[in-house]
């Protein structure tokens, strides 16, 4: 089993994602939070066949197909970890950490508060 924890940031939700391979082709995948919108991709995506979509293209993948239909928020970061969850799984990829780190934020609204 490959699991993965996520930290999503803004929202203040932390989630857990599972990936359990259950043959050659099939997974089973499991969202554990608080966040209501995340807990319905279980319904779809509980056991999914990841030789069909799941490394498609953005808007052809099956897991980002179920995001745009389940999620209110583009920038959640859950969507992409089930997939590397699913890749790391099916020994498709390392085990490697994704971190995102904000070096400014000095622009935009906060910058033009401060100059006002």
């Amino acid at each position: 089993m490959t699991k993965v924890r996520i930290s999503a940031g803004a929202c203040g939700y932390t989630t857990v994602v599972k990936v359990q391979a259950l043959d050659k082709k099939k997974v089973h995948i499991n969202i554990i939070t608080a966040c209501r919108m995340l807990q319905s991709l279980n319904e779809e995506l509980g056991v999914i066949d990841w030789t069909k979509g799941v490394f498609n293209r953005f808007c052809d993948s099956i897991i980002y197909k179920t995001a745009h239909q389940k999620l209110k928020h583009t920038d959640c970061p859950v969507p992409m970890a089930i997939i590397k969850a699913i890749q790391v799984e099916i020994n498709g990829a390392t085990p490697k950490n994704v971190t995102m780190t904000f070096e400014s934020t000095e622009t935009g609204a906060k910058k033009r508060i401060a100059e006002s």
